[in-house]
């Protein structure tokens, strides 16, 4: 039996269908081909059922395009990783429109975390880890300082280090002038006397005896580890007017002086090359020139006798004796002697005469020893190294080797006489009121 679409039974093959059913092959053929334009015919006019909606769920669907949507987020990754590129090479750069000036305080002691915080709590910048790394890949994190600064937002970072580099707070400072000739001790006790630091912290530090290092100076590393000197300090804290901050460590002070010298002093290196001498003969002599003489137009002249006393091939100067009373007897109880009569002398704890250790007269008696003495006996200034380097040559030439200066008392009060031998040395003593 057949089954119609709406499981009616057949009434029975019609006439149309027994004719499709004998064998003629040819009529079969066409049947079939006209059978679906039938059945579409049908189906266009039926109401959905069952059997259509298991038609439905049999037809493949689509997939979904997952490969597309990938390639969307990446790209979408992509855009957006740009995009934050752009705003922080934005960021580091500079924002085109600068904001409304502010006024950012660094605390003192901040680290550079502490101080990109802040930046960012002020709105100074956006991004506190970007500063933070840009500071430190810069090699300007050290530079920062504490203060008030005048800053505005979208301000490049390297603006923003610049001015952070300058110290912005108003410190309290103490001006301070030191004589030529000062010893290390004299130049110590007055640091003191200003409350900037003890003597005893500044010499310990000035002498590298308390790890202190200046090796950053050429003519640091060139002192020599001499036997029985008494301070490496001294000859090399330049004496000038300085302005020191009053909260300032005990090593920027000592450097401060050591960076002068450095500055004053640096054209001198091929000068003493060219002459085979060291800086450091160069700076014990000037500071007996300074001592002896301490006038630029007597200094060359001074400097030509003591040369001309280490160095000469007379045989009346055969021990090379340098031979100044800045470094050995009193002459005179005012006189000032680095070993009698100075504040380096209290200082070792030397007052009385005669209580000098041996081991110190052997090292700086300039009466009892050849050459130059261990150190030199002060600070000299600019003229008188330079003199130390550069005699009188006529002076030399002519062979002098003693000068006196006039009594205070006498007729030619501070006046400078120059003999070659020591016969005519000593009438100028007379004539200078010394004898």
């Amino acid at each position: 039996m057949k089954i119609n679409r709406d499981n009616t039974p057949s009434e029975g093959p019609r006439k149309d269908d027994r004719k499709s059913s004998a064998n003629q092959p040819g009529e079969i053929r066409r049947t079939r081909q006209e059978q679906p334009a039938q059945q579409e015919f049908v189906d266009e006019y039926e109401e959905p059922g069952e059997e259509d909606e298991e038609d439905e769920e049999d037809r493949p669907r689509r997939r979904f395009p997952f490969g597309l949507l990938v390639l969307v987020i990446i790209l979408a990754l992509v855009a957006f990783g740009g995009w934050k590129v752009m705003q922080f090479y934005g960021e580091v750069d500079g924002r085109g429109e600068l904001g409304e000036e502010k006024t950012v305080t660094i605390e003192q002691g901040t680290s550079v975390a502490g101080i990109s915080q802040v930046l960012k709590e002020n709105g100074i910048i956006e991004y506190d880890w970007l500063f933070k790394l840009y500071t430190k890949y810069s090699g300007k994190g050290n530079n920062l300082q504490y203060g008030d600064f005048e800053l505005r937002p979208g301000m490049p970072y390297n603006d923003i280090l610049h001015e952070l580099s300058y110290q912005k707070v108003k410190r309290k400072t103490i001006q301070i002038t030191f004589p030529e000739g000062y010893t290390s001790v004299a130049i110590a006790q007055r640091m003191e006397e200003n409350g900037l630091c003890s003597a005893q912290e500044f010499l310990a530090c000035a002498n590298g005896e308390d790890g202190s290092d200046f090796s950053q100076y050429a003519f640091w590393n060139e002192i020599p580890d001499t036997e029985g000197r008494l301070m490496k300090s001294e000859g090399y804290l330049f004496p000038d007017t300085y302005e020191f901050y009053l909260d300032d460590t005990v090593y920027n002070y000592v450097d401060t002086f050591y960076r002068e010298f450095d500055a004053k002093t640096s054209g001198l290196w091929d000068t003493i090359r060219s002459k085979g001498t060291t800086m450091n003969d160069v700076v014990i002599l000037a500071s007996f020139i300074q001592e002896e003489a301490g006038l630029p137009e007597e200094d060359a002249k001074v400097s030509a006798c003591f040369h001309n006393r280490l160095e000469s091939s007379d045989p009346a100067w055969a021990d090379h004796r340098l031979e100044s009373n800045a470094s050995s007897y009193i002459t005179n109880d005012a006189d000032n002697n680095y070993l009698w009569n100075s504040p380096t002398a209290e200082y070792y704890g030397w007052p009385e005469a005669g209580a000098i250790p041996e081991e110190v007269l052997a090292a700086y008696d300039t009466y009892r020893i050849s050459g130059l003495p261990a150190g030199a006996i002060s600070n000299p200034g600019y003229a008188a190294i330079e003199a130390a380097l550069n005699p009188d040559e006529d002076f030399m030439a002519q062979g002098y080797y003693f000068f006196v200066t006039g009594n205070p008392n006498g007729e030619y009060p501070g006046q400078y006489f120059y003999a070659k031998t020591a016969d005519e040395h000593y009438q100028n003593c007379v004539k200078a009121g010394w004898a």
